[in-house]
């Protein structure tokens, strides 16, 4: 069965963006940055993979499936890019939204129906893009979690999940360190 990963950057303070959306806080390390074009390579947009060498038909590894909320959807549009991971199955959940590139899927309904459903077909893992509320809503379908933990402090701004309190387990069964002290740590669901 495939899983739902929930793939993020986070600060030491638990920030995933700015309070207007910024991610560019993050500081970042050249080993890092090539351990995650290695192993995730999926999870780099069309628009960035030229910016670091990286050819737009570098085969997925890990997932071939995309979900992100609205606020993660608007960063690429906000740099004119409409479809940000054409080599990925692209879902949108967003009830203000009612037009997209033809490429992306709009869900309006329940995202934890469409998670079960496209977790019983065959196929890689699914990622989950972001954000906050979607992260929040999708936490009791969450199999994994891969945490780039990045060495700032936001102070404030959108965190890794939002939504009512609920505690749910998760054993870490992963951690690597990075030269500028940030660490990605896999994490599944107990």
């Amino acid at each position: 069965m495939r899983k739902l990963v929930y793939f993020i950057g986070v600060s030491i303070d638990g920030v995933i963006a700015g309070p207007g959306g910024e991610t560019n806080f993050h500081p970042l390390a050249p080993d890092m940055v090539a351990h995650v074009r290695a192993e995730f390579p999926e999870t780099m947009p069309v628009h960035i993979r030229p910016l670091i060498g990286m050819a737009e038909d570098t085969p997925n590894r890990r997932y071939d499936t995309v979900i992100m909320g609205r606020g993660t959807y608007a960063v690429p549009l906000a740099e004119g890019v409409t479809n940000p991971y054409p080599h990925l199955r692209q879902y949108v959940v967003s009830r203000s939204l009612t037009e997209a590139d033809p490429a992306i899927t709009l869900v309006p309904g329940d995202p934890a129906a469409l998670v079960r459903r496209l977790k019983a077909e065959e196929g890689l893992d699914i990622w989950l893009c972001g954000g906050a509320d979607l992260a929040g809503h999708l936490l009791p379908e969450i199999d994994e979690l891969v945490v780039k933990s990045y060495p700032v402090v936001a102070g404030g701004g959108v965190p890794m999940f939002s939504g009512g309190f609920g505690p749910r387990g998760f054993t870490p069964v992963e951690v690597l360190t990075f030269t500028h002290g940030g660490t990605i740590t896999t994490y599944r669901a107990d």
